[in-house]
């Protein structure tokens, strides 16, 4: 089962190679009767296990916008487990028992319900008694089984991760750095709890089996290890374990040590559970923790240094970000000599002082943080004037932590207490002004090759750039940019035709380089659609009406609403669409003969590739398609009209028409002649 397993991934990797090839890059790696003996192969093996993957090329799994997700309470609750940093604590809960010691992976708990040989439910851990149900999402994971060869109920449990190279990956993407998300694991949380699955898919999540819970009819004969290897059999990828005595512990601690400092999943840990299920269980539990498993915390390298300094980093939104110096130190096997301290209560909780003693650790091995400071003077000066223009400072109290903390920021700072933050409040900053160039210039705004950040700072401080509407007329500085060092005639002439060329941009890139406070790529894209692509109507939007945005909230409608009002803003605006030509989207030219209507797509389709090609068709003509029948639904799509099914009764309920795709495309046929 296994080599057919590994076959059937070999297949897959090879199949999606040659069809990205194909149809991304316009080449051919294979010929048609090679693709098709191959796919047909896997077909095969997917017949003869009974598994398929949900990346495989031979299913397409259709993408599905929600409203909200549901809740749902879990059958038993899922606590957290007790914790050491000690391997002798670890070979002393072995005992005389042999134990699985596995990662402790650094993502989303996710339990999975396969019935009858299909995946029918995923759920997050949620507060450990109830979590919210992601089942589109975990069918869009990329190594999930869609189908496996087991036809009982089975309930198992696991880890969504997102690797290093992917989260990197992802971050590279987004120009923006104040936007770029902070560890695998919040980037991973957000994608597991997405409203729109194809977003999901897109960021690359694994999952990794860490426990059954349940397999009706199957005999593990009491073990652990049994119960993996048989995971592993329905084409679940578990996480690594080693079974141990506590003999045995220290040398599988420092394989995983070691193993660590290169591993690309995410991991704060390990976890040892008895691999006698029934004496685990006969343990039973604590008010808190399980007895049958206990959880091994890295025992962080820590080194003492000295702080020589604080680097007050300006972002474009005028947060000052404080980074702490200190004598260079060896960390986890490389030379670190900053760590980010995040913000002012850190720096307060701290003590912190020029030349104090610091003791510094990389957290999960990898991120420089400040973990104490031995000397606690107190003596940091907090800048009055903003380092890169001298303008004032401001100090800003944001929102309540939660008694858990925030992710990404270190446990130093107080629980529960308002997070203060240092703000330039001088508009015409140069730093803020210098990151807010480079983002209207990057590839996803209006992609002007040639303007690095580098370069944009000595146009800046020439005084050749005031408002974005200047960068239009560099070309009134031809000589003075020639003689810049760096630059010539040729270079000169690339960064005019590159300038030129952007004058022609898309209403979404606009809206994104204006560097609107919360609004990026995705964001931008939804409110240009919302608003049919029409500027004015989205510069005179309410934040009620920007709220009603699937995927924007309260805040992100309320920075929309205040950047249009602010009146520099707008005439630095009115500036700038002088000098371009808005291109209109594709969609424009269809007839919008479903605006304002609001859509349910579920159940199979006939005329239509899949539902993710009905959803495009039914939003090019100004309709919205939610995944939760309401009251605010105007139609629902099932070409089984007459079934019993959840969407259906409830569309009965609210006197909700429900319409085949014959009848919806009729319906369509007419209002388009109508229109």
């Amino acid at each position: 089962m296994d080599q057919k397993l590994e076959r059937m991934k070999e297949l897959s990797a090879i199949l999606k190679e040659a069809s990205r090839a194909y149809y991304q890059d316009d080449t051919e790696i294979m010929s048609n009767l090679d693709y098709d003996r191959l796919y047909d192969e896997l077909l095969s093996l997917e017949k003869e296990t009974g598994i398929v993957m949900a990346d495989s090329p031979t299913v397409t799994v259709g993408y599905e916008a929600l409203d909200s997700l549901p809740k749902e309470r879990h059958e038993s609750p899922m606590l957290s487990l007790d914790k050491t940093k000690s391997p002798e604590d670890l070979a002393a809960f072995a005992g005389e028992h042999e134990i699985l010691l596995s990662w402790k992976l650094d993502g989303l708990t996710v339990v999975l319900t396969y019935q009858d040989g299909s995946l029918v439910k995923a759920v997050t851990r949620g507060n450990g008694e109830i979590g919210e149900v992601v089942t589109n999402n975990a069918k869009v994971f990329q190594n999930i089984p869609l189908r496996i060869s087991f036809r009982g109920e089975l309930i198992l449990r696991g880890e969504a991760v997102i690797t290093y190279p992917d989260f990197e990956k992802i971050n590279e993407e987004i120009s923006d750095a104040d936007a770029r998300y902070k560890n695998p694991r919040n980037l991973c949380s957000g994608s597991v709890r997405q409203l729109n699955n194809e977003i999901t898919a897109k960021r690359k999540v694994r999952f990794f089996a860490f426990a059954l819970v349940r397999a009706d009819g199957v005999d593990f004969e009491n073990s652990r290890g049994r119960q993996m290897e048989w995971l592993k059999s329905q084409g679940f990828e578990t996480v690594e374990y080693r079974k141990v005595t506590a003999a045995g512990v220290p040398e599988a601690v420092a394989y995983f040590a070691e193993k660590i400092q290169h591993y690309e999943v995410p991991s704060d840990g390990l976890v040892a559970i008895y691999e006698n299920i029934s004496y685990g269980q006969s343990l039973g539990r604590t008010a808190k923790f399980p007895r049958d498993s206990i959880a091994f915390k890295w025992k962080d390298e820590t080194r003492e240094t000295i702080l020589t300094g604080i680097e007050w980093s300006p972002s474009r939104t005028g947060l000052i970000n404080p980074v702490a110096l200190f004598e260079p130190v060896e960390l986890e096997g490389s030379t670190v000599s900053r760590a980010s301290v995040h913000n002012l209560s850190i720096v307060k909780s701290l003590g912190l002082g020029i030349g104090d003693h610091i003791v510094v650790y990389k957290a999960n091995m990898i991120i420089p943080q400040i973990a104490e400071n031995l000397t606690r003077s107190g003596n940091l000066e907090i800048p009055s004037v903003c380092p890169a223009c001298g303008g004032p400072t401001q100090i800003r109290r944001m929102g309540q932590r939660d008694a858990k903390g925030n992710e990404g920021i270190s446990p130093a700072e107080p629980e529960g207490e308002a997070v203060e933050t240092l703000y330039c409040v001088n508009e015409e900053c140069s730093a803020k002004k210098i990151k807010l160039y480079t983002l209207f210039v990057s590839r996803d705004a209006l992609n002007i090759e040639g303007l690095s950040e580098a370069t944009l700072e000595k146009l800046i401080g020439r005084g050749f750039l005031h408002s974005f509407a200047d960068i239009f007329h560099l070309s009134d500085y031809r000589d003075e940019i020639v003689g810049m060092e760096g630059f010539g005639d040729k270079s000169c002439e690339n960064l005019i035709r590159s300038i030129e060329k952007a004058r022609s941009t898309t209403l979404p890139r606009l809206l994104y380089g204006l560097g609107i406070p919360n609004i990026g790529v995705a964001n931008a894209k939804l409110i240009c659609r919302f608003f049919d692509y029409d500027l004015v109507r989205i510069r005179q939007a309410s934040a009620e009406e920007l709220s009603e945005i699937e995927g924007l909230g309260g805040v992100i409608a309320a920075s929309v609403v205040d950047y249009f009002a602010n009146e520099k803003n707008k005439l630095a605006l009115d500036a700038l669409l002088g000098e371009l030509q808005i291109e209109k989207p594709a969609a424009d030219d269809t007839a919008q003969s479903l605006a304002g209507k609001t859509f349910v797509v579920t159940g199979s389709v006939e005329h239509f590739a899949n539902r993710s090609e009905l959803k495009t068709f039914i939003e090019e003509r100004g309709g919205k398609v939610t995944g939760s029948v309401t009251g605010k639904t105007d139609f629902l799509i099932n070409n089984d009209t007459m079934s019993s099914s959840s969407k259906n009764r409830k569309a009965k309920e609210l006197g909700i028409p429900i319409l085949s795709e014959t009848d919806f495309l009729a319906m369509c046929g007419s209002q388009d002649e109508a229109g």
